[in-house]
């Protein structure tokens, strides 16, 4: 069985579970995963782990994202980008410098409520099966971070943003609520993931060419997490799941650590005083 990850550039019109599925035929496995939902009409990152990776996805899942948006003003629609059906339309004229400052407005650590149709569970159904069936529930506010939010592009009607965001953001519900503070409404019409997991665009591989000379190394499912290399007699120690010396690694107080020896992901411990303990070891 293949352990790793591959880093795809998911095509528009795919659920991520169809390319899932693709990879799992492409690499004769069942066991594939993917680090996080991309909406069936985006395009762009998608992180998927094979074999023991599936086992370390949530690190790559909790990972800040960064998106390509282009929305349009004075349209709403039922899903909150160009799939739902139109819902008002206004003609409330929007400005540059107005734009501006909304977005510095909506950048930072916000509350964000999820769209109806979305894969969050509510009473151990997802909302999109709620929506299905033409219901419409009261949803929480969720706590989120913009950590930056540019205007890359605007012509009074349309425009385009770069955001980079926490893991968890809607970036339709965004999009919705920069078109509530406007007065005018705004929908998403495209959506490009450029970052996650530690990688970027410039990494992933169209489906159409995927192979297996694109699959990584167990150790990309982490990347970005701080390292640590581990001699033969620690490494075997870590393998059994028991602590270790914080050494020489720079990490905080419960922040988690790759460790590896000769290259190869053993475990991810998690800095707790001056020792690192077990979090996840990665199977015999």
């Amino acid at each position: 069985m293949p352990d790793g990850v591959v880093i795809v550039d998911k095509p528009a019109g795919m659920t991520s579970h169809d390319v899932v599925d693709e990879v799992r035929r492409r690499f004769a496995t069942r066991k594939v995963g993917h680090g996080g939902t991309l909406d069936p009409d985006a395009t762009g990152v998608l992180v998927l782990g094979l074999g023991k990776a599936t086992r370390f996805l949530d690190y790559s899942q909790a990972t800040p994202k960064r998106y390509q948006a282009h929305a349009v003003f004075g349209i709403t629609t039922s899903t909150q980008d160009a799939s739902g059906e139109v819902r008002e339309r206004s003609e409330v004229p929007v400005e540059r410098a107005t734009l501006s400052e909304v977005l510095a407005d909506l950048t930072g650590v916000l509350e964000q409520v999820p769209p109806m149709v979305s894969a969050v569970r509510i009473g151990g159904e997802r909302l999109y099966e709620k929506a299905r069936r033409g219901e419409e529930i009261t949803r929480a506010a969720r706590p989120v971070t913009i950590h930056s939010l540019e205007l890359t592009g605007f012509s009074g009607r349309e425009a385009s943003f770069d955001v980079l965001c926490s893991a968890g953001t809607y970036i339709r519900t965004l999009v919705h609520d920069i078109g509530q503070v406007l007065g005018c409404g705004a929908h998403l019409k495209t959506l490009r993931r450029t970052e996650a997991g530690g990688f970027d665009i410039e990494d992933a591989v169209p489906l159409a060419d995927l192979a297996a000379r694109d699959l990584k190394p167990l150790s990309a499912a982490v990347r970005g997490m701080p390292r640590m290399d581990l001699d033969r007699a620690c490494a075997l120690m870590v393998s059994r799941g028991r602590p270790i010396d914080g050494g020489d690694t720079r990490a905080e107080e419960d922040e988690r650590v790759a460790l590896l020896h000769d290259g190869l992901l053993v475990a991810v411990y998690r800095r707790s005083h001056d020792r690192l303990v077990a979090e996840r070891v990665v199977p015999s």
